[in-house]
């Protein structure tokens, strides 16, 4: 596996990991409780996780499966945000500046990846 791919994918689960124990009440308190928001993201670091675990697996497998994990957190963290954006979703200040922190993290992680194009290691 790529020596940055690694670290980014686990990285992006603990961002979701941790988003979803705030907004499941278990970091923070309850005040940031959120069950859809807590389930949506415990979900997401689960699918990221699972490419990690493929990844160390099938290293062949490093760029597409990366590119796969990463394009589904990108593609729920924007329903995420357009969530906040209607008013539907959590509508702290703390959520917005995540979801921008979430969405520049992905972006930049799904850009490098789809640029990388190494053999196998």
């Amino acid at each position: 596996m790529n020596s940055w791919a690694k670290p980014l994918l686990l990285f992006e689960v603990t961002l979701f990991a941790a988003a979803s124990l705030v907004h499941s009440g278990v970091l923070l308190g309850s005040y940031y409780a959120h069950t859809r928001a807590a389930t949506a993201e415990g979900v997401i670091a689960v699918v990221l996780f699972c490419g990690v675990f493929a990844c160390l697996f099938q290293p062949a497998w490093t760029r597409s499966v990366a590119l796969a994990v990463q394009s589904f957190a990108l593609f729920a963290t924007l329903i995420g945000a357009f969530t906040i954006a209607i008013g539907i979703g959590p509508q702290t200040t703390a959520d917005r500046v995540f979801h921008l922190l979430l969405l520049l993290v992905l972006i930049s992680g799904f850009v490098a990846t789809f640029r990388w194009n190494s053999p196998v290691e």
